[in-house]
């Protein structure tokens, strides 16, 4: 009986903001307005924030030899980026919300460890305030004295190694809290704590200046890469790929990793961004942005880097690939020694730091964001406490920071290491994002969920969606799965020191708590409902409905799908 009132007259953009439709008590439906973004921008800006962050300066340049693959796989990645997220919004198939809680553990996990490089970055960024840095000559402490050295490595990594980190022998070695590091920690989550708690609203606002004032720096630091000596070397070596390289498999591997974690698939915070957005935001148009911006920023920091590379490559007289290293070492090595060759050193140092805590910080705020919005819609609506969402981040951020504790201690370093290779690694975000496609291309129908973007943005998007969505991306990502599994070699640090077997065994218990999500909550809907197979098949299976989905529904579906059993229901607009 909803349709014939429409008949006439358009749909009206009814969105997210009418995004929650409950029973209360028996007492008929109550409504909580969900807040939607001030200005569309505010949306495309946080997205920029979150997707472009500190893997674009540190992964994305050593991995420059899939400049090739990185573009073919950019076009496969585009069909899975059109995904949906969280927690709810799995409602399409309630079967699967086990996708929403494993997306939810990844993120959880990627908060706690990711913000350790910004603890780091900010360790860094108040010794830049120095007429000397700290890490440009022998004889501070923390180093040794210049005659030590000769024999030694250079104060750089002494700088890093003993005064950063303070590292120790191995996992088994605990040893003492080191409390500057926890000081710069705690500021760091200060920051990002009162930057999220007032929601979208807030962090529309914040993320104008995270997201573009990296890109002044950026071409700051361009401008002075360039016309250091050695830099054209630098950036030739980035431009010309090594061809020989495609036949590895690893590269490939590498590369596909390297998408997921660039556009934040699998995570679940995308989604939590995209549920704000109008009902009839063109989303489509957005992930063609996104993806445009996200790859051209790392193709250009590319420039950035290898530029310094070349100047360091020349300065010592090795050849660039002795100096080329990713990940942590990057940031916190090569970029502060060659920080330290230039004149003015410490104002470039300090720019360089800030760059890089910016590029973090607006990735932590979105990913807390993400979980914090994926846990209150668990509880709606009959927990509306005035400050629940305060309340929420507050929990959310002190329980990260107390797991963080095990990483400014002087083994803190080998933890990091094992969050950063098993909880939100390839492999748990490849297994996330097959499992995604097969349930929005198979179970729900890659067809209706091509009808409901069309119903959302007013036109269908290219076919070609279609077949990533139900094939390419599903065997991609099984494939590099599978190649990494048996691939499988154990977890390193500074390729000498090798994990022991327990450290193993944590680090896959943190990889399988978000892998297992989906199986176990499987079989255990599938146990708890009743029926025969098919019939248990068919029920959960069946999409559950929210309110502003009725104008948009065909008059064949049935509205006792629209509320079930007085849960309320929260149905995020696909992204």
């Amino acid at each position: 009986g909803h349709t014939h009132t429409h008949a006439h007259t358009p749909p009206r953009p009814l969105g997210p903001q009418k995004g929650v439709m409950g029973v209360a008590n028996g007492a008929g439906p109550v409504y909580q307005e969900r807040e939607t973004w001030t200005r569309q921008m505010d949306f495309i800006m946080s997205c920029v924030g979150f997707a472009v962050g500190l893997g674009n300066v540190w992964r994305f340049p050593y991995l420059c030899v899939f400049l090739i693959p990185y573009l073919l796989i950019v076009f496969i990645a585009l069909g899975q980026f059109m995904k949906a997220g969280s927690i709810n919004v799995w409602n399409i198939a309630p079967l699967f919300k086990g996708l929403g809680f494993a997306s939810m553990v990844i993120v959880f996990f990627c908060n706690t460890y990711y913000i350790m490089v910004l603890a780091w970055g900010f360790y860094y960024l108040i010794h830049s305030f120095r007429s000397e840095l700290p890490w440009s000559s022998c004889g501070n402490p923390g180093n040794l004295t210049c005659a030590q050295l000769a024999a030694a490595r250079s104060p750089i990594i002494e700088f890093w190694e003993n005064k950063v980190l303070n590292i120790s022998s191995g996992l088994d070695d605990p040893g003492t809290i080191n409390w500057e590091m926890t000081l710069c920690l705690m500021a760091v989550w200060v920051l990002v704590y009162f930057c999220v708690w007032k929601g979208v609203k807030s962090t529309g606002k914040i993320v104008y200046f995270t997201a573009t004032f990296p890109y002044v720096v950026l071409i700051i630091l361009l401008v002075r890469g360039v016309t250091l000596p050695g830099a054209y070397d630098g950036i030739m070596y980035y431009i010309k790929p090594d061809w020989s390289k495609l036949q590895e498999a690893q590269v490939w591997i590498d590369a596909g990793t390297q998408i997921f974690f660039s556009y934040a698939i699998g995570l679940g915070a995308l989604t939590a961004l995209g549920s704000y957005n109008r009902f009839n935001n063109d989303c489509y148009k957005d992930a063609f942005v996104l993806a445009l911006i996200n790859s051209g920023t790392s193709f250009f920091a590319g420039f950035v880097v290898f530029s310094i590379l070349g100047f360091m490559a020349a300065e010592q007289g090795v050849d660039i690939s002795q100096v080329a290293e990713s990940g942590p070492g990057l940031a916190f090595i090569a970029y502060p020694k060659a920080v330290s060759l230039m004149p003015v050193a410490p104002l470039w140092a300090a720019l360089f730091f800030f760059m890089l805590l910016l590029l973090g910080l607006d990735s932590q705020f979105v990913g807390v964001e993400g979980f914090v919005t994926g846990i209150l819609d668990l509880f709606p609506g009959q927990h509306n406490h005035r400050y629940r969402r305060e309340i929420a981040v507050a929990v959310c951020c002190s329980l990260c920071f107390i797991i963080d504790i095990s990483m400014v201690t002087q083994g803190g370093m080998y933890v990091f290491q094992l969050f950063d290779y098993y909880s939100a690694s390839g492999m748990t975000l490849l297994w996330q994002t097959f499992w995604e496609c097969i349930v929005v291309a198979w179970v729900y129908g890659a067809d209706r969920f091509m009808d409901d973007v069309a119903r959302m943005i007013g036109y269908r998007p290219f076919p070609w969606m279609k077949w990533c969505w139900s094939f390419i991306t599903p065997c991609v990502c099984m494939g590099i799965f599978v190649f990494h599994l048996v691939n499988y070699k154990p977890l390193t640090y500074n390729t000498d020191y090798v994990y022991p077997w327990w450290g193993e065994a944590v680090g896959w218990c943190l990889a399988l708590s978000s892998m297992l999500c989906i199986p176990v909550s499987i079989v255990y809907f599938l146990f708890r409902a009743r029926g025969t197979f098919r019939e248990r098949w068919d029920h959960l299976t069946t999409p559950v409905w929210s309110f502003h989905h009725l104008e948009f529904l065909s008059p064949d579906v049935k509205p006792s799908s629209i509320v079930d059993d007085n849960k309320v229901i929260i149905f995020e607009s696909v992204m």
